[in-house]
């Protein structure tokens, strides 16, 4: 081996060394967001992870009772980070661990892995709702899936609150006659989602 070489080694060596040495950052801590009492999740769980959605909810005009009522169809959303790059997707789909049944869903937008949840609180408290939002809510999953290479950001998540929210309600007219069944209307929303886990 030549001295160039040696002293190659030498530097690579004392490099990889110096970096394994140097400390690691610390994850980030999530707080838990001031939300009304029956939104709040257990101490047992952790948040680990706080997005922005910006999208829309949608809605379609159908029967409702003996009338017609704008209807909830699902949301359509992307989500992003603090530094404003896109992590997951939220939409309604079917959640196959329940057999098939729609659920608000997030999909990670870099290992594609996806959580199914329900509402189980919902809160409209003018403490902390906006005029105009939808409401804030607690949902609870009922349903992960690992990404297609085994991605698993999303799988341990047990609860994702909805908080910040404005915008998302349905439009007061254009719903309210049997020829008006049928029409769709996509409501401009933002929220924060937090993810516990």
């Amino acid at each position: 081996m030549t001295r160039t070489m040696k002293a190659t080694v030498i530097l690579a060596t004392a490099l990889v060394c110096g970096a394994s040495a140097m400390p690691h950052a610390a994850p980030a801590v999530v707080p838990r967001p001031p939300v009304p009492g029956n939104l709040e999740v257990a101490a047992e769980f952790t948040p680990y992870l706080m997005v922005q959605a910006d999208g829309t909810q949608n809605y379609g005009c159908l029967p409702f009772g003996a009338g017609v009522a704008w209807t909830l169809l699902g949301p359509q959303a992307t989500l992003f980070n603090a530094s404003l790059d896109q992590v997951m997707t939220h939409y309604l789909s079917p959640n196959p661990v329940e057999g098939g049944i729609p659920r608000a869903t997030w999909r990670h937008s870099h290992d594609s892995s996806a959580v199914w949840a329900v509402a189980v609180e919902t809160s409209s408290d003018a403490a902390y709702v906006a005029p105009g939002a939808i409401p804030w809510l607690k949902l609870e999953v009922k349903g992960a899936q690992y990404g297609t290479d085994g991605g698993f950001k999303l799988t341990a998540t047990k609860f994702i609150q909805r908080v910040n929210t404005a915008g998302g309600k349905a439009p007061a007219t254009g719903c309210a006659l049997a020829a008006d069944i049928g029409k769709r209307v996509f409501v401009p929303y933002t929220t924060d989602y937090v993810f516990y886990r």
